[in-house]
């Protein structure tokens, strides 16, 4: 769906030239275009906020091996003693064991949608601050637009229509911050 999109923008762009140049030579759409992602791992707070994400990580991950060693052990200790255990006994530990199971489980799952959301949120600010910077380019060099060269959606830019807009991005980025 991007894609077509896309594509259906190229294609009007690229076809208003054509028009523009009935009616007056002198005019001419101009677009940029950069890899989103590589002008976000270039900005300096990008290895501040991978750093974090890293400890928050290691964090959940060594929390995670604590609760399954837990239930490891007590696991070990169930099947050691089931023979042993009156029906009651046995019934109530099946039951313990099922539901640390079940909350191990529901916290791991909790655990990666809260990794991911303080992902989300910690990348916020410098996918803001790249927003800003790629609209002072366009802006700076009267550009149309600018395209994200991402997830090959533009597998060909004429250079002689379009400019890279990288370098000047990653120029107002060390402005901005």
């Amino acid at each position: 769906m991007t894609k077509k999109l896309l594509a259906l923008l190229i294609m009007v762009f690229l076809a208003v030239p054509v028009v523009a140049q009935e009616e007056d030579h002198s005019q001419q759409i101009r677009f940029g275009y950069l890899s989103y992602d590589s002008a976000l791992v270039r900005m300096a707070d990008y290895a501040i906020v991978q750093a974090n994400m890293a400890a928050l990580r290691s964090a959940y991950e060594a929390e995670m091996q604590r609760v399954e060693d837990e239930f490891n052990q007590k696991y070990e200790a169930f099947l050691e003693g089931q023979r042993d255990f009156p029906r009651t006994i046995l019934l109530k530990r099946q039951t313990e064991l099922q539901e640390l199971l079940q909350r191990n489980i529901a916290f791991k799952k909790q655990g990666l949608d809260d990794l991911q959301k303080a992902e989300r949120e910690a990348m916020a600010p410098l996918r803001q601050r790249l927003d800003a910077a790629i609209a002072r380019v366009a802006a700076q060099q009267g550009l149309a637009l600018v395209l994200n060269t991402d997830a090959n959606a533009c597998p060909f830019i004429s250079p002689a229509m379009g400019v890279d807009v990288t370098e000047a991005v990653t120029a107002v980025l060390n402005v901005l911050r």
